[in-house]
């Protein structure tokens, strides 16, 4: 999260941003930041700089929902190099390991087969995870390595779209957690030849597209804070993945004063998109055993921006 500043604007919503290569993603935020004149900022899951794609970036209220997409799945598009091993497992490390390539394109894919479902992943050394309070990637830089506990994640799919010239081109569907240049590494063992990734693309989070992304040069181009706000979207235009209750407005009236409410849904528990009436977003909240409706996120402005 990034701290509000003085003399900023009370910016409230979401802008999809196609972070450009070179950027992490807190330098992204920032810049955009910057460039919105926002007070409060935050983003949704972090891209490594030589990564490019769609990072949400919420404003204001919309911060108080960063988790609905941070935990949502990932969609990516990316190119291995195989032959060559490296100490951050991308084209930034330095190379550790070179190989001949001796696999095909039908080797790879069997060998792919073995990372299709739930497995188990090795964080990486060069990584923000803590270790007794301090961030992997300080302690890698420090020549310093630590065992690291597997993290269980799901690949929904990893499929090869081309290999040429030991690139192999893949795309990923992947639960939160996955660490691409992971998979890149741990293939290249299995292959014999190692392997990093030189090019990461997000195409997806959760049912959030791409192609509805704002490039850095867009936002730039345009003259004012206010003419950049205009690309802003309201936060629940990102969270359709989450079930809405729809609420009377004496409902919602006691549901702003923090009580749980009736209301026609039926819904398991768990979460939900509130509002009041057909379209006042209210914030998140949460369906409970006895089918009762309870406040946990809500927003203290509810208009668009």
């Amino acid at each position: 999260m990034v701290r509000a500043r003085r003399n900023c604007s009370p910016v409230n919503g979401v802008l999809l941003l196609d972070k450009p290569v070179g950027f992490t993603s807190n330098q992204a935020l920032q810049t955009v930041k910057r460039l919105l004149n926002a007070c409060k900022a935050g983003h949704t899951g972090s891209l490594d700089p030589i990564a490019t794609g769609l990072l949400p970036l919420f404003f204001g209220e919309a911060t108080k929902l960063t988790q609905f997409l941070l935990n949502a799945d990932k969609r990516y598009w990316t190119v291995f190099k195989l032959g060559v091993s490296t100490t951050t497992f991308d084209s930034e490390g330095e190379a550790t390991a070179t190989r001949p390539v001796t696999v095909g394109l039908r080797d790879i894919e069997r060998a792919l087969l073995r990372f299709q479902g739930e497995i188990e992943q090795i964080p990486p050394m060069y990584s923000a995870i803590k270790h007794n309070g301090e961030a992997l990637y300080k302690l890698a830089r420090a020549g310093v390595e630590v065992e690291r506990e597997p993290r269980p994640v799901t690949v929904y799919e990893i499929k090869a779209l081309g290999f040429q010239d030991n690139l192999l081109t893949l795309e990923i569907a992947c639960s939160k957690g996955t660490y691409i240049r992971t998979l890149a590494h741990d293939l290249g063992e299995i292959l014999g030849c190692g392997a990093h990734v030189v090019q990461l693309r997000r195409l997806a989070t959760g049912d959030v597209s791409i192609d509805k992304a704002v490039t850095l040069d867009r936002l730039e181009a345009l003259a004012s804070p206010v003419e950049r706000a205009q690309l802003l979207q309201p936060v629940d235009s990102v969270l359709h993945a989450v079930p809405d209750v729809h609420l009377t407005s004496l409902a919602a009236h006691y549901l702003k004063q923090g009580q749980s409410v009736s209301a026609r849904h039926g819904l398991a528990p768990g979460w939900v998109r509130l509002y009041e009436g057909d379209s006042r977003f209210l914030g998140m909240g949460q369906v409970l055993d006895d089918g009762q409706v309870a406040p946990r996120r809500l927003l203290a402005l509810t208009e668009s921006p």
